[in-house]
């Protein structure tokens, strides 16, 4: 049986999902997982059942040897030091998105790993069953616009969470809804590539407890489309869809519902769990790193390129 050594750097909601669904995929494929943790804190409780899942803990990178796989997954803020101090230890690189905080758009990547590094940028929404369904349809299409929107309540974001002691509050920790919900930014240049204009205006304007932007909206033009993005922490229903305005009629993937609606009306279902986007993503990484390609599906180059866009920085 083939083995997998991986190495995650944070554990906080989303490490623990990854470091779940690498145990599920490696289960699947018939291969046997080894996963260490380098942590900052041992005294900090891991969530219930991760602690099973891990084969060691450390707390100093020097200890460390190397990995097959590593996963930087500790706050956006600190991916670049977790970079650094296990460079050239992995394989492969799974880094959470955003790549880094907003005050961190002057780094290059290539800094921060050696030549060749085999690197992917998390971009989930790519992989669920309704923007899968519309990349398949999009070449038949003519859009004039496209209209975005993802509006969801923060507090409601991690049950059990004091959502003021999250990242996704705090600027310094590279908080803030333009960024946070970077995704919204990933799918459209990766559907419609770099718009040739943006304008963006973004602010804190909810009663919620945070000192980061809590509403960001953009306007983009493309050679032949028009693009308007909406992004809020504040939206008590959640909504996270993309309408695109066509030749023939309006189409809508709704990501929330798992639906994508036609010209004609008709309405197709793609309904599911939402984790099994961050499945599909994993067996994607999985693959990736054990096959000859070296350029990820999304490289850290394009990452950066996409954050600085959210920023309303042309690239």
């Amino acid at each position: 049986m083939q083995t997998l050594s991986a190495l995650f750097i944070g554990l906080g909601s989303i490490g623990t999902r990854h470091l779940k669904n690498l145990h599920a995929i490696c289960a699947r494929r018939g291969i046997r997982l080894e996963a260490d943790a380098l942590r900052s804190d041992m005294a900090r409780p891991l969530r219930p059942g991760v602690a099973e899942l891990l084969r060691a803990q450390y707390t100093d990178a020097a200890a460390l040897g190397q990995y097959d796989l590593a996963f930087i997954t500790n706050p956006t803020s600190l991916h670049a030091d977790a970079l650094k101090a296990i460079r050239g230890k992995a394989g492969a690189l799974f880094i959470e998105k955003p790549i880094f905080s907003a005050e961190q758009t002057g780094l290059d990547p290539a800094d921060l790993m050696p030549a060749g590094q085999k690197a992917y940028v998390a971009a989930p929404m790519r992989w669920c069953g309704a923007m899968l369904a519309l990349k398949k349809l999009l070449p038949t299409l003519h859009p004039y616009c496209a209209r975005v929107i993802c509006s969801s309540y923060l507090p409601d974001w991690r049950p059990g969470v004091d959502y003021r002691t999250v990242y996704s509050a705090h600027r310094a920790l590279g908080g803030g809804v333009t960024i946070d919900l970077i995704h919204e930014w990933d799918y459209l240049m990766d559907l419609f590539g770099t718009p040739e204009e943006v304008h963006n205006f973004k602010g804190t304007y909810s009663e919620l407890e945070l000192d980061s932007d809590d509403l960001s909206v953009y306007i983009a033009r493309w050679p032949h489309m028009l693009g308007e993005v909406h992004l809020d922490y504040f939206g008590r229903g959640y909504r996270r869809s993309i309408e695109l305005f066509c030749r023939d009629g309006s189409v809508v993937a709704d990501f929330g519902a798992g639906t994508l609606t036609l010209p004609d009306g008709t309405v197709q279902s793609y309904a599911e769990d939402v984790n099994e986007r961050y499945l599909r993503e994993m067996d994607y990484f999985v693959g990736y790193a054990l096959g000859e390609e070296t350029e990820s599906l999304n490289p850290p180059a394009t990452a950066c390129r996409v954050l600085k866009l959210t920023l309303g920085e042309l690239v």
